[in-house]
Parts: C-alpha cells; structure tokens; sequence
C-alpha cells in the first residue's frame, strides 16, 4: 500500500510503459558546455537511481542560430552522439529512461545570428532577431527532425520539442512577434504551421518507437499571447502530428508574472492544464511549483494531468521519487524555489546547483561517503551552516554534538520563514530537524558553548552566525526603532508609517513583511492570482487578466532606503529580483536612495542626500526599523584562537553577506564530506 498512488502507477505510452507518473523537467546545467561528460553522466544517472520515471535534458540546441548562448551544448558531430551516449549508457544501466529536450531560442538566443519570426527584438536580450525567410524556416524545421534522428543514435529514448517559455517556436505562434503576412503568418492555421511540420518530421525521422514530448505554452502571460482555444485546437494538431506526450509550459520568459519563484503558490498553475484534459487522448504532464510528493499526488488525484514535471526538485533531493516509495517523504530535502543557486547560476554563466543541496551538478567533487577515522565532532550554531556540516558529518560516522544558544534550530532561517512569500522556509528547517534525528546528532540547545565545553573534541566548527550591524545613526536608542530581529523574531508592535533603513535582502523582506496583513497569497490561489493579474485564457487572450494586477491596499505606508546612490534591489537574486522589487512597487512602497541618515527623534528620521549632505528632509514616521547589514558573531572564534585551539569558521561567523543560506550550507556539506 503507498501514500501516493497515482504518483507511482505505471504510464503507458504503448511502445514504452513508464515506471510512475513523475518526470524530472528540463534544467539547464551548464554541464554539457564543459565537456566533462563523466560528470553530466553521473548527475543523471544518480536521479535515475532515484527512480524518476523518465527525465529530459536541459536545452540542446538544433543549430548555432538557436542556441540559447554563443557554444551553447548541441548535437552536431560523431563526437558529440559518442559524448552523449556516455550519459544514455550511465542512465540505462541505473535502471532509468532519458529523453533530450530539443531547444531553439529563437530571439531568446543572445548572440547576434539570432532568428525568429519577425524581426522583432525581445526586452530580455540586446540582440534584434532576423526574419526568417522560406529558405531559413526549411532549414530550422529540418534541423530539428536531424537532432531527434541524433538523439535516437545517441541512445536517448526520446526527445521534448521545446514549444514553450516564448522560444522559437512560441515566437511563430503569436502575432505578439509573428508580424508575417506569408503562410508562416496572419491567420492562426498560419502561425502554427512550424510547430506541425517540426513534430511531422521529427516523428518521421524517429520512427513510431520513440517518445516525443512536446513543450505546449498553456498560457502565455504576455499581451496578444494565444486563445485557449488556439491551444486546444494546437494540441489536437500536435497528437495528428505524433506526439506522445503533451508538457505544460507557463509564461514566457519576458512575461512580467512570476511563475516559479518560491512566492507563486504550489501548482498554482495546474487548474490551467486540467483545462486540457479530456480535449486530446494522449497523456497531459503539468509543471510548475510542484514540490512535494502530497502535492505532486493530490494534482494527479483532481485530475489537473496523467503526470507530474518536476524539475528542481531533483537538484534538491535526486532520491525524491525513492524515499516517497518508501515511506520516507519527510527526509526528502525540500525544493525551496529560492532560484539562488539553479536559475540564478544558469544566467550568470555558472554551473547551476542547489541551495539545499549543494551536491547536485557536483556529484562527483562532493563526495560524502563513511569516514575512514571516525572522530568527535563539535559544531557551535544550529543555523544553515552549522546544522549541513553537523548532519553531513554524522552521515559518515563521525560522532556530532550540535550547540545552540536558541531553543529551536533554524537560525536565521527562522526569520525568512515569517516573510510573506518565503513559507517554503517551514520546509526547510523541519527537514534539517528530521536530517538532524535521523544522522545521530546529539543537540545540545539553551546551551550557549564555551571554550572549555569544546575541550576534548577532535574537531571544533564555528558557525555562530552573524549579529546586526550598528548603523550609529544619533537617536537609535529610542523606542521607535527597531532592529530586524525585533520585528521579525521578537514580535514586535510596528506603527502605520515605517522607516526601513537598508535596502539589501533584509530590507526588501521586512518591507514585504510590513506591508502585508492577513493570509499571505503564496498561501491563496485566488488573491495571488488577483495580485499579479493572472486571468482565465478562456476568457482573455495570453492569460493576462483585464485591468492587470489587483494588489490589497498595503498594511502600512513603508518608506525603504539606502545610502548607495543607485536604484534599489540591483543585489537581489538575478531572477527573483525584478519580482520583490515590483511586489513592493505594487503595495506602494517608496524606494529612496543617496541618502544620509542624519539622526532619529520623535517626529521620525532626518534625512540629507549626497556627498554634500543637501536637500535635508524629515521621513515622518512612528517607528524606524533597522535593516542596516550584519558582522560576523566571532566571540567565539576568537576566543578558541586565541587559546591556540584550531576551530573550522564558517558560514556567516566567517563572512557577513546578507543572509546567505547558499554559501552557508555549501560550506557545511563541503567541511562536513571533508573532515
């Protein structure tokens, strides 16, 4: 008997009989470019021990005009169906089943070959497309149907034509940028003539054996996206043209809603493949925001699809699949959709990973396996840091005594958990809780560790974390300010008009926190949906409600400063960023920078601009919150070194940079595979 039986029941795809419902989505790693194909074997291959039921590659590209970068991964030469037969061979023998997504970026390429419909240039590249004339769609159609052909060679068992997220094929779809008045444009039998003739040829040039996914955009979230009824009648197109599967894609790139940020509720978006259902006869998968086995079992239960994507669960937890079968969903490691160390990596050139694992797309660096000495191992500071390095070090045998002065673990993770928008954090810390039992840590909280408890230890980690830096602004002491921790922790009464000094992560987040009353809409569809402007494709074109975002009147009137002379947020996560910034914009949060903060009294705080300290103004307001950075707690540290004992520092004991989980637990997985 199993706790998910729609989850793990078989899919039949007539040639082909999947293992479960579940399909670990496409992410782009960044591993592919580097050429260590040991390495992008292993990464798959450990998911495919995981027991995923099939798995489709990040993006490859159909031909240097297409791909998503300059050397983006393609499928051209010998050498590369040999390179990715290494992972086909690798995923095979772990028992699992691959197929590679097939991904033109259209104008979405950032290089100046790019090409697409129309010459139409996107807001999220600097590079304007060429049109495409009858000669250049022949070449793109065909290249796509020699990829597949390709993939097959190279051992895949099958292929995801990516028709989604306002790629190549999307850009065909809509007159939003397909402005052509040929029969590859004007009427929509026109528009969707390219993704017909790709999945006729691709299925041709594959054979009947083989899977074909393809990426459907099921609502676009951009102005003159498709009609539900264009996307119904492109689905019925695609099954005639040989599809066998149909995927969910939400929202193009350039679409200004948030779709997979950890402040979009989960499965927000599977309502909107139920539409589908029941309109083509091959199987449906939905995406987005599914993050656990409940949620993923509870949307096959409703009926919203025949099978589940996931994508950056499986950085987070490649076993996700096997400890659901086993009744060990609690120890599963949470995907937080924080986008720190997968997405934001992805468009910053690096290799993307995970914050809650930083093992993955690093599996064969970080290596955690028995210790060859076991050892005592003391670790100080039950925060992000110290509670990896505890866990991962008991994991290997080594004997681990946890302190902390608190009374729960957690540290700062604790704080972002109460932040409108970042409730995966809950997760988070009851799976390090879970991890923490399970691995045979003894924890030692109430109890703030000294010197002389850390005697007899063979290894000592510091991971103390980070204390609120002292802004030394004249009035500071007054009743109506407070620090961060005082409203976040402490519970604290904060007033109708706030000051908010500090503009980094800590800032944006107690602003959001203060504006905001009641049930939080990461928690209701509905409001978040009203929020943002998300409407029925049903009712209006693309998906975009009539009238745009309807956000709740703020709960407090915030005024958000820092003293850097530039525009506030730039620090922010690459992805995420542009959605706090409009998230407070919406609630009507005055962002102001340049600023001197000259003193604090009973009217609010005094203000000045400039290096000439000009223009002086008074922020009236009834409390003053300060969000002015941190510094490292190294008391103890300090103390150790000082008696000439070696303790390992780490994570914000060793460097105060915001509230930086990635880094902190990287380092504790890092120290604690090491020791």
């Amino acid at each position: 008997m199993t706790n998910y039986p729609h989850l793990l029941k078989p899919l039949d795809l007539r040639h082909v009989t999947l293992k479960n419902r579940v399909l670990m989505g496409s992410m782009h790693t960044g591993l592919e470019e580097r050429g260590d194909w040991d390495r992008v074997a292993e990464y798959y291959a450990e998911r495919a021990r995981g027991g995923v039921g099939l798995m489709v590659t990040g993006g490859i590209a159909p031909n240097e005009e297409g791909g998503v970068f300059p050397g983006a991964a393609g499928l051209y030469t010998p050498e590369d169906i040999a390179n990715h037969r290494k992972v086909t061979d690798r995923v095979h023998e772990a028992g699992g089943r691959i197929a590679m997504q097939i991904l033109h970026a259209g104008r979405y390429a950032y290089g100046p070959n790019c090409v697409s419909a129309s010459p139409v240039k996107s807001p999220i590249s600097p590079f304007p497309p060429k049109e495409l004339d009858e000669e250049g769609i022949e070449k793109q159609i065909a290249d796509f149907a020699t990829t597949a052909a390709r993939a097959r060679e190279a051992g895949y068992d099958g292929v995801e034509v990516m028709g989604s997220e306002g790629y190549f094929i999307n850009q065909f779809l809509v007159t939003h940028v397909n402005k052509r008045t040929d029969r590859w444009g004007g009427s929509y039998e026109n528009r969707m003539r390219l993704p017909i003739e790709i999945m006729k040829r691709v299925r041709a040039a594959v054979g009947e054996d083989f899977i074909i996914i393809y990426r459907l955009s099921m609502i676009d979230l951009v102005p003159d996206g498709s009609t539900f009824d264009e996307v119904v009648q492109l689905a019925r197109e695609i099954e005639k043209a040989g599809a066998s599967i149909i995927n969910t894609g939400i929202g193009w790139h350039e679409a200004r809603i948030p779709t997979i940020a950890t402040s979009v509720p989960r499965a927000a978006f599977a309502w909107v493949t139920k539409k589908l259902m029941g309109k083509v006869s091959i199987p449906v998968i939905t995406s987005n925001r599914i993050n656990t086995p409940e949620v993923a079992e509870s949307v096959l239960a409703e009926g919203c699809a025949d099978m589940v994507s996931m994508a950056r669960p499986f950085l987070a937890d490649p076993d996700f699949v096997k400890k659901a079968e086993e009744g060990r969903a609690a120890e599963i490691a949470p995907c937080i959709g924080c986008n720190q160390a997968c997405l934001d990596h992805t468009f910053s050139g690096k290799i993307s990973s995970c914050l809650v694992n930083p093992k993955a797309c690093f599996e064969t660096e970080i290596v955690v396996e028995p210790a060859a000495t076991k050892k005592k191992v003391a670790v100080v500071g039950a925060g992000p840091a110290g509670l990896s390095v505890a866990m991962t070090a008991a994991e290997r045998g080594h004997v681990v005594k946890l302190f902390d002065k608190a009374g729960e673990i957690g540290g700062q993770l604790n704080m972002a958990k109460v932040i409108p928008g970042k409730e995966e954090f809950h997760g988070l810390v009851d799976w390090f809780g879970t991890m923490i039992a399970k691995t045979g840590v003894e924890l030692r909280l109430n109890t703030e560790a000294t010197a002389e408890m850390l005697e007899g230890f063979d290894e000592v980690v510091v991971a103390t974390g980070v204390t609120p830096r002292d802004p030394q602004i004249p009035g500071q002491e007054r009743e109506n300010v407070l620090s961060y921790i005082d409203v976040l922790r402490g519970g604290a009464e904060v007033g109708q008009r706030v000051a908010v000094i500090g503009a980094g992560g800590i800032g944006f987040d107690v602003s959001e926190y203060l504006v905001h009353a009641g049930e939080s809409p990461t928690e209701d569809l509905e409001l978040w949906k009203e929020e943002w402007g998300v409407g029925d494709p049903e009712e209006t074109r693309g998906g975009l409600a009539k009238g745009g975002p309807h956000p709740h009147a703020p709960a407090r009137q915030v005024t958000l400063m820092q003293r850097k002379a530039k525009a506030l947020g730039k620090g922010l996560g690459k992805t995420t960023g542009w959605i706090h910034r409009a998230a407070l914009k919406m609630k009507g949060v005055e962002m102001v920078g340049g600023v001197n903060y000259e003193k604090i009294d009973e009217t609010g705080l005094h203000v000045s601009f400039g290096e000439a300290r000009e223009t002086p103004k008074v922020i009236e307001c009834d409390n003053v919150v300060l969000c002015a950075g941190q510094v490292s707690e190294r008391g103890l540290a300090d103390t150790l070194e000082a008696k000439g004992v070696k303790a390992h520092v780490i994570g914000g004991a060793e460097l105060a940079a915001e509230l930086d989980a990635k880094r902190a637990i990287d380092q504790g997985v890092r120290l604690g595979a090491a020791l």
